[in-house]
């Protein structure tokens, strides 16, 4: 693994996925700044959305203030509203279900495959049949790349084209994974990103719409703008959202867009690492490991305690004591009490997924002495566990 300055007291936090920024971000800030333009059509946001775009192999992306935001943009453009369902993985965090609320959309959850913790698609399969038998308008499926692992869309594609249903490729994770050699984000019709403080890249609070659909992203940038029409004064035919992500955001973004690259490369490390360190561990293994397009935006190990003789929890206790920040993958949504009540396809995997797996520190930002302290604490805990 490359190596990093810096270097933290044995008190410090270490963090999950802190934030990697440095000179590089502050200098294009200051520049924002000094330009003066603050409005939502600035140039900072027009140029970080062509970068994007162009990064992706995408023809167009629209710059929104959070993924959520992005989440609820795309499904609005593809048609998702009361009359509606739209299948969501339980597997996943709870914006992905929040946007189809928000739409009036009624989610429907499905279960994940427990190698890589994405959508099953067979058992998804099963499910669409259902609930076009049932007379029900499908508006989207919602695909969700956890951890930075893309879905098998050589599976999910042509299902949803055989049926007439939307793909919306939920990226939030995924913003420089490849399926295929095909960027993450855009293997639906539309796609988003986050830039929240912990993703891959980060502008603190962002995200990004991307698509090859003009007049779908130009819908959803009139309605993010508070769907103002185009004459001089105030008019409105839509309701609109204020949506649109900070141009000193967008400036931001730019400068770390410049340095994804290497990020991901440090993350890509510290997951082969972890890899190896689990390897000879009887019992466990490295969730959506052995995939080279995976940006790993996060490493999560899985623990079999009948044959480890340990559980996820018990390694999760001893590096908070150690000052390392870890946590289990998702809460299933079908366990979240919001939803307790929707349709789910369930086989058990998402619950035991969460039941059974840690979430370790993955952040390219993290130093050399950092990274030690959370290796030596894990070969401590496994050593007093033999």
């Amino acid at each position: 693994m490359a190596p990093r300055s810096g270097g933290a007291g044995v008190t410090d936090p270490v963090y999950l996925s802190p934030p990697d920024i440095g000179e590089l971000e502050e200098s294009y800030l200051l520049r924002a700044i000094r330009a003066g333009r603050f409005d939502p059509d600035g140039p900072e946001l027009n140029a970080f959305e062509r970068e994007v775009a162009a990064r992706v192999g995408v023809g167009y992306a629209l710059g929104l203030s959070s993924g959520t935001a992005a989440l609820h943009m795309a499904l609005l453009a593809v048609g998702a509203g009361p009359d509606s369902v739209v299948v969501v993985p339980t597997l996943t965090f709870a914006a992905t279900a929040n946007a189809v609320t928000y739409t009036g959309a009624e989610p429907v959850f499905v279960d994940c495959d427990t190698a890589t913790g994405n959508l099953d698609v067979e058992l998804l399969s099963d499910l669409l049949g259902r609930l076009v038998d049932a007379g029900r308008r499908v508006a989207a499926v919602l695909a969700v790349d956890i951890n930075g692992r893309c879905v098998d869309y050589d599976r999910l594609l042509p299902l949803c084209a055989a049926t007439g249903i939307p793909v919306v490729e939920d990226a939030a994770q995924a913003l420089g994974s490849t399926y295929r050699g095909r960027c993450a984000g855009t293997f639906g019709q539309v796609g988003i990103y986050s830039f929240s403080h912990n993703k891959i890249m980060t502008t603190s609070a962002g995200g990004m719409l991307v698509s090859d659909d003009a007049t779908l992203v130009a819908r959803a940038r009139h309605l993010a703008n508070q769907a103002r029409e185009p004459v001089p004064h105030y008019e409105h035919r839509d309701v609109g959202y204020n949506y649109r992500l900070s141009t000193l955001l967008a400036a931001l973004g730019r400068a770390q867009l410049g340095r994804l690259d290497s990020m991901i490369a440090r993350r890509q490390a510290l997951r082969d690492r972890y890899t190896r360190l689990f390897a000879s561990v009887p019992g466990t293994r490295i969730l959506g490991a052995g995939d080279p397009g995976s940006n790993c935006w996060l490493t999560s190990v899985v623990v079999e305690p009948e044959r480890a003789g340990w559980q996820a929890g018990h390694l999760a206790a001893h590096l908070a004591a150690l000052g390392v920040e870890s946590r289990p993958m998702w809460k299933p949504m079908h366990r979240q009490p919001v939803y307790a009540d929707r349709q789910a396809a369930l086989t058990g995997a998402a619950d035991q997924l969460f039941a059974s797996s840690l979430s370790l520190p993955s952040g390219s930002a993290l130093t050399d002495n950092q990274v030690e302290r959370v290796f030596a604490g894990i070969t401590e805990f496994l050593e007093g566990r033999r």
